[in-house]
């Protein structure tokens, strides 16, 4: 079992730029692919980006596409999540995700999920 804690949230004004970082610990052996889901208040947990656990083939929402960089430091076990040009709608809790074997959009194919991080974006 692998636990995932996320940091890096916060309150910046929309424009503004942040990163979020997901630490990997427990099971370190296993290379796991990465994904990020968000949550607003009122709404379901979407998908908001997902990596491979080679590295390659990153998918991202529609949403987010172009502002937004998810990558990994398998040295060092963790996953980020780069945030750019951040927008009021962008304000949810952030979680982390990983999976051993697949790597998509789909939250119920995660097999571990981290306990969520705010990040809230003023107008």
């Amino acid at each position: 079992q692998v636990r995932l804690v996320e940091s890096g949230g916060g309150l910046v004004q929309a424009g503004d730029s942040l990163r979020l970082s997901c630490a990997q610990s427990g099971d370190t052996s296993t290379r796991y692919s990465m994904g990020w889901f968000r949550q607003a208040p009122g709404k379901q947990r979407e998908f908001v980006a997902a990596l491979s656990n080679s590295g390659s083939g990153a998918l991202y929402s529609d949403a987010v596409r172009g502002r937004f960089t998810i990558s990994r430091d398998n040295a060092l076990n963790t996953a980020t999540l780069q945030m750019n040009s951040l927008k009021p709608e962008d304000t949810a809790i952030y979680y982390c995700a990983a999976s051993s074997s697949y790597v998509g959009r789909y939250a119920d194919y995660y097999d571990s999920w981290g306990q969520g991080i705010q990040v809230t974006v003023s107008s």
